[in-house]
């Protein structure tokens, strides 16, 4: 065997897979295209490879999939506050906002959109200082690093 064995995560978005590659390339500083299919006479998108972050994905565009739903999501560890809100604020612009820094883009993918600031925090040697950041987190809808620290 000379091929490596590989891990990629399949979407199959409901007729919209053009829109959602663009949505993905405005929102994500590291879009990458690899490679897309056009089968249909109707000139939609079927298929595509891209990626997000090093993330390896294949999308399929075929109407009348099945909806995403929450059982699974995309855990987004970002830097610092301010990439927090910019990415937030893309997804949930035209998607949904939910609990802990889960939110949903416009297609009903479940995304969590986490500072890696956030571990100093909920990991804090401290018991008292970290129970403090868990019960925070928990009333959070975006996460707001500066929401962690008593006041």
């Amino acid at each position: 065997m000379t091929k490596p064995t590989t891990l990629k995560t399949f979407l199959w978005f409901d007729g919209n897979l053009g829109e959602a590659l663009e949505f993905y390339a405005a929102t994500f500083t590291d879009f990458v295209l690899h490679s897309s299919g056009r089968p249909e006479a109707d000139g939609k998108l079927m298929t595509a490879e891209f990626s997000i972050h090093g993330h390896e994905f294949i999308g399929m565009g075929w109407p009348g999939g099945p909806k995403f739903n929450d059982a699974i999501s995309l855990a987004l560890t970002v830097d610092g506050q301010d990439e927090v809100d910019r990415v937030w604020d893309a997804i949930t612009k035209d998607g949904e906002e939910g609990q802990c820094g889960w939110c949903k883009d416009p297609f009903g993918v479940s995304w969590q959109v986490i500072p890696v600031q956030m571990r100093e925090h909920t990991g804090n040697p401290d018991p008292a200082k970290a129970a403090y950041a868990w019960a925070a987190l928990r009333k959070m809808k975006k996460i707001v690093i500066q929401d962690f620290i008593e006041g």
